[in-house]
């Protein structure tokens, strides 16, 4: 079975991709900050037959990410990296003349540089894979300047550029940035609490992902609405 290490997986979107991919056979690898309900995804995943390995930790911990590549090894090796573990630096979101430095470097260690690290980890594997990819979760403030997602929208846009290189780099692997578009999360409701407006749920957008792994179009940068449309 192909194996997946997904990060930020209790949760969203990341729950979302490893109920989807668990449906489809693969093998699991999640990572979280919280064990509880990273414990509680782990089990809602397994009840579908599919091999689960849940390792609470901070991707930012070179050490964990060691251990969530030893787990995946144990499977049979890494066949699709997704990095869906975000930082806002700042909850609720405020204008850069306020923005916390400290937070913005946690937004850069967790969204980016963690990012980076695990992909290093993981890089002898997912060459070894007949069909190795990378998918990085990204966000439209990586590409559109809102008010208040300054640091935020930062880290994800160095994300895309070293998404982008990674491809030039690595061209026998896939390496997709996603923008996942609006979702109802955690983290979107930390980002900005006063907006109730309606959401899509995660698994609304992720036929899109699953759509990559199927097509396996070009290494580059998606947008869930264009990758959706495609999949209906």
């Amino acid at each position: 079975m192909p194996v997946a290490i997904i990060t930020g997986a209790s949760k969203g979107l990341g729950r979302a991709l490893a109920r989807a991919l668990a449906g489809r056979g693969w093998d699991l690898v999640l990572d979280a900050r919280g064990a509880k309900a990273l414990a509680e995804t782990a089990e809602a995943v397994s009840a579908q037959g599919t091999r689960v390995s849940a390792l609470p930790g901070d991707v930012t911990d070179a050490a964990h990410r060691a251990e969530l590549v030893a787990a995946a090894w144990r499977l049979g090796g890494v066949d699709l990296l997704v990095h869906n573990a975000s930082a806002l630096g700042a909850e609720p979101l405020v204008r850069l003349e306020e923005l916390p430095l400290d937070g913005l470097r946690r937004a850069l260690e967790v969204n980016l540089v963690a990012a980076l690290g695990l992909v290093q980890e993981a890089l002898p594997l997912l060459r070894a894979s007949r069909a190795g990819a990378v998918v990085a979760v990204s966000s439209d403030a990586a590409a559109e300047a809102y008010e208040t997602w300054g640091g935020y929208g930062a880290s994800k846009a160095a994300l895309d550029q070293l998404v982008a290189v990674l491809a030039v780099e690595e061209p026998g692997l896939r390496v997709w940035a996603v923008d996942p578009g609006d979702m109802a999360t955690d983290l979107y409701a930390a980002a900005v609490p006063e907006d109730r407006e309606p959401r899509p749920e995660p698994a609304a957008v992720v036929p899109g992902f699953l759509r990559l792994l199927d097509e396996r179009p070009a290494s580059g940068r998606y947008g869930a609405p264009a990758l959706l449309d495609g999949a209906r």
